[in-house]
């Protein structure tokens, strides 16, 4: 067992005091309390967008090296800290230990990125069709910023929307996920260490009310919203409403093609990886495997041979692949999908049964579905969990065709020898991201994040690209 910890808001820079009636358990281990957490309400929200607006001016006027030191430090220390905030994200999410140390270092790297980034903002000079006049471009924070990040990426994806926001000089005010605060409040409190000015950065720990108030406030310029697509249409309507800016990530149903030239083995592990690693809990998995009909049952067999030696168990278990789901409620929600699946004539190739370990947990077994239709549930509905499904397909195009069928266009993979189909694949699938002989899932942080259709709405994460939603352009006119 490990000391609970005792969980408080952030606002103007300092932890505020308040009840503590909910918890955090540790899904691994379900007995072991990870966290006691308060439950901020309006009076909260108004508090931290108060002290984010007064913080504004200074922070936003601030030079850029001094943003960028700030981000730079902080990403230092995250990764200085990269054992104690691994085992922390591991303990309260569920991930394995590896996985949790290996997000960790991202959301350092992150920090790190965004560190330069500060220092190269950049307009334009343009000739005006008037003699005299001179035109100038640049780039200016848009404001008090509200962030609203989800439970899977506990530390990366609170880093990779704070980071962009503060080295563009923006102030913050940020709801991390009600399963996961220990880990975004251990971020913020490494943020103040590195020198965050008071207000800069404030934190507001509750449930979904804490999230809407922040959608509501007037003085909330802009959302950043990572989560469910039908929480993310209520966050979008309730933004546009007072014309507030809003980006929303809100998931997918990610196809993975195998073709009949691809080699096998390959292919398995492309596919074990996208689909199965971090309790398939990822936005970019890989949930449908659309096969050619050549390599179908030897892919099926060589895949549910993997799953079958795939050892599930507690996160910090150094030999654990896989780790639990994160609640509970996740759980369950991958077991009801796998009944419908079989209900609607899918084949479970292996798994689909419940789990009892020596410690009670949140535990799936990875559960590989053959024999499904794409009008499925399965194949339609976001299971977040260790749950693929397989479609057996006749061609290439049947293949593209059904991995474009879906109402989500996040991420979408193929695995082939084929320079044809692989370019042909890079243009036509309908999905912000490609992959080609990789898992859907994995992607760089200094590159542009985002999907089509219902997966995303508004400007892209990360990278270059994040500029486009943290800042605004002014155009300014001079005559001598």
């Amino acid at each position: 067992m490990t000391d609970t910890l005792e969980l408080s808001h952030w606002i103007n820079g300092e932890k505020v005091s308040a009840d503590r009636p909910g918890q955090g358990l540790n899904p691994s281990d379900t007995r072991e309390v990870v966290a006691r957490t308060p439950d901020g309400g309006v009076a909260e929200v108004d508090q931290a967008v108060a002290a984010a607006k007064a913080a504004f001016e200074s922070w936003s006027e601030a030079s850029p090296e001094v943003r960028s030191d700030v981000l730079d430090r902080a990403g230092t220390l995250v990764m200085e800290r990269r054992e104690q905030l691994g085992r922390l994200l591991s303990r309260e999410e569920g991930k394995t230990l590896p996985e949790g140390i290996g997000e960790t270092v991202r959301a350092g790297r992150i920090l790190k990125y965004f560190a330069g980034e500060a220092l190269r903002l950049h307009g334009q000079n343009l000739a005006s069709t008037r003699p005299g006049v001179e035109i100038q471009t640049y780039r200016q924070a848009v404001g008090v910023v509200g962030l609203i990040t989800p439970w899977n990426f506990p530390i990366a994806i609170p880093a990779w929307k704070m980071a962009p926001a503060l080295a563009f000089g923006n102030t913050v005010v940020i709801k991390p996920a009600g399963l996961t605060p220990a880990t975004a409040e251990a971020l913020v409190a490494i943020l103040h260490e590195a020198g965050l000015p008071k207000g800069v950065v404030n934190m507001i720990i509750g449930r979904g009310g804490v999230g809407q108030a922040i959608v509501d406030h007037k003085d909330i310029d802009a959302v950043s919203f990572t989560g469910s697509q039908s929480v993310g249409a209520g966050v979008a309507a309730g933004a546009v409403a007072r014309q507030a800016r809003v980006q929303l990530e809100m998931g997918g149903k990610n196809p993975l093609i195998v073709l009949d030239d691809a080699d096998l083995e390959r292919a398995v592990a492309i596919a074990l990886d996208g689909s199965f690693f971090a309790t398939g809990q990822r936005c970019t998995a890989s949930s449908r495997l659309i096969v050619q009909d050549g390599i179908h049952d030897k892919f099926v067999a060589a895949l549910a041979e993997k799953l079958k030696a795939l050892k599930v168990g507690p996160a910090l278990d150094p030999t654990s692949q896989m780790g639990p789901a994160v609640s509970e409620a996740q759980m369950e929600t991958s077991y009801r999908y796998i009944d419908i699946a079989k209900n609607e004539g899918g084949r479970i190739a292996v798994g689909g049964e419940r789990l009892t370990l020596e410690t009670p947990g949140w535990y799936v077994q990875p559960t590989l579905i053959a024999d499904t239709a794409p009008d499925m549930k399965i194949n339609n509905e976001e299971v977040f969990g260790p749950v693929a499904s397989t479609l057996r397909v006749k061609s290439y195009e049947e293949a593209l065709a059904v991995a474009n069928g879906v109402e989500f266009g996040l991420s979408a993979g193929i695995v082939t020898s084929s320079l044809k189909h692989a370019r042909d694949f890079q243009r036509r699938a309908r999905a912000g991201m490609t992959m080609v002989n990789l898992p859907t899932a994995g992607v760089d942080y200094h590159v542009p994040f985002g999907g089509t259709k219902k997966s995303s709405y508004g400007a892209r994460e990360q990278g270059f690209a994040a500029q486009e939603f943290f800042t605004q352009t002014k155009t300014s006119y001079s005559a001598g």
